[in-house]
């Protein structure tokens, strides 16, 4: 794809402030890549991505101490904004929250939407173990429930002792993302707050490819959960390509999720060029999408979902004409 059509909802950012913060924490080692805004606009016009949609990744804003998180929460949501001020056109963002902070993550959500305007949120799957879902963080999902939120739901590393040689990337993140799914529906919350619009990372992880074992043995466990409700709302769930085209995800992704609800994602700065490419070329040659479903995973079912960008394409495309 040549033209700036893509929207990438799964589009990462290291700010100095952050990556200030983590060397103070002894954490460097967790953005070990270089970004700028000139590097990420570069990088969007080599996969014909139109606007990115930017967020912190793990581990997040909060490094341990609230007052900290706060103010660094605050000063990266404000860069971001600045960015999305600045070409709208090019960016959008997913406001970070400093969990486990809950009246500081509250302020958080009131300050992005009410002054900055955010398009979303994102949120870890995990923070120090505790899943999205657990009834700590219900204040949060009510509030994001009353605002209609766009949620982004982001792996975190996996509490416990990482198997040697073995990159959290390479499983664990998938992992963190599926509980985080599941724990959303079994503790109710896709039910009470249907307004919330969760978008799984890395195609959900492993959910669609496992989400009928899933709804099976819930039942088997607690005969209270019902299977084909259950399968239901896990199908309920946005979910992005990044790191997901594949031969293989996709197929599962299309048998499984609703129309609609599959989105680009490129995981930029964290996956390279060259991964981005592999992946990307893929789901442009994957046969089983018609030219349609191509059109709408790049860009249509992101414009539903952010209604702005989709008005902003019109404004170009009438100032061009």
């Amino acid at each position: 794809m040549n033209d700036l059509a893509r929207i990438d909802v799964h589009q990462h950012l290291i700010p100095p402030e952050f990556r200030e913060a983590l060397g103070r924490h002894g954490m460097a080692g967790w953005a070990p890549f270089e970004w700028s805004e000139a590097g990420a606009l570069a990088m969007m016009d080599d996969f014909g991505i139109a606007t990115g949609l930017l967020s912190l990744s793990t581990p997040g804003p909060h490094l341990g101490d609230d007052l900290e998180a706060r103010e660094l929460t605050r000063r990266i949501n404000e860069r971001i904004a600045g960015m999305v001020q600045r070409r709208p056109d090019r960016f959008g963002m997913f406001a970070s929250v400093p969990l486990p902070d809950i009246e500081g993550s509250l302020e958080a959500i009131a300050y992005a939407y009410d002054q900055l305007s955010t398009d979303g949120v994102v949120l870890l799957a995990n923070t120090r173990g505790t899943y999205l879902g657990d009834p700590k963080f219900e204040p949060v999902m009510a509030e994001l429930g009353r605002r209609s939120a766009i949620v982004s739901i982001h792996p975190a590393h996996l509490e416990g002792r990482p198997v040697p040689g073995l990159h959290p990337s390479l499983a664990d993140f998938l992992l963190d993302t599926t509980r985080s799914a599941i724990n959303l529906v079994l503790q109710g919350v896709t039910r009470r707050y249907p307004n919330i619009r969760f978008i799984l990372s890395h195609a959900g992880g492993f959910l669609p490819y496992a989400a009928h074992r899933i709804a099976t043995l819930a039942n088997v466990v607690d005969p209270a959960v019902d299977r084909v409700a259950m399968l239901e709302d896990l199908s309920s769930f946005y979910f992005d390509t990044a790191l997901s085209g594949s031969p293989t995800a996709l197929p599962s992704l299309g048998a499984f999720v609703r129309p609609g609800h599959v989105l680009f994602g490129s995981d930029s700065p964290y996956a390279s060029g060259k991964t981005i490419g592999y992946f990307t070329n893929n789901l442009d040659r994957f046969a089983g999408l018609d030219e349609a479903a191509h059109t709408a995973i790049n860009r249509a079912n992101a414009e539903i979902l952010f209604p702005r960008l989709a008005l902003r394409r019109h404004e170009i495309e009438r100032s061009q004409s």
